[in-house]
């Protein structure tokens, strides 16, 4: 059935049709059988190729599901590990707004259409924050063995605030986008009601 739509097929159909024009107008003779083959034939040769396919790319909501079941893990991960005050009150502050732009609603529908912010969430989500949170409690117990050196906690709030900025500022551009959205629409119904 594809070949019957195939641009080989539609160009060599009407090559073939030219060939019964000819038979018809007494130009092909008793040959018109071969005319008729050998211009379908040269038809459907000169026919520019099929375009590929384009490639399935996986749902970006999708996407997001999983990095919602991450995050999940994260947490559970980030539940038992024992960090100072300081830093885990960065890191509440981090995760809170973390499940807020992976909540499923409005942030889910802006966020669909920002692939960099889809991104950035799933690093954060699956690198930066884990990783941060590991270097700490490896590096812990060796600066009591290097004293002198800066606590591991400060890095750990720094790389925390860091995120946490990096965050936010996914957080401000997705409520721009909102208001953009809202902005449009409000311009879109007072056209139509003039």
């Amino acid at each position: 059935m594809g070949y019957l739509e195939s641009r080989k097929n539609i160009a060599g159909s009407a090559c073939g049709l030219a060939g019964l024009v000819l038979t018809f107008t007494g130009v092909a003779g008793p040959y018109w059988p071969v005319v008729v083959v050998g211009l379908y034939g040269a038809g459907a040769l000169i026919a520019p190729p099929e375009r590929p396919a384009l490639p399935d790319f996986p749902d970006p909501s999708a996407q997001l599901d999983e990095v919602r079941a991450d995050f999940g893990r994260l947490k559970a991960y980030l539940a038992d590990v024992e960090l100072p005050p300081a830093a885990g009150g960065r890191l509440t502050e981090l995760t809170e707004l973390l499940t807020a732009l992976l909540d499923p609603g409005w942030v889910t529908e802006i966020l669909v259409q920002d692939p960099e912010g889809v991104h950035t969430l799933s690093r954060a989500v699956r690198q930066d924050v884990p990783e941060a949170v590991d270097t700490f409690v490896r590096t812990r117990w060796w600066t009591r063995l290097a004293p002198g050196q800066e606590a591991p906690e400060r890095h750990l709030e720094r790389q925390l605030t860091l995120l946490h900025e990096e965050a936010e500022r996914l957080a401000a551009g997705l409520r721009e986008t909102e208001a953009r959205r809202q902005e449009s629409h409000t311009r879109y119904l007072e056209d139509r009601s003039q």
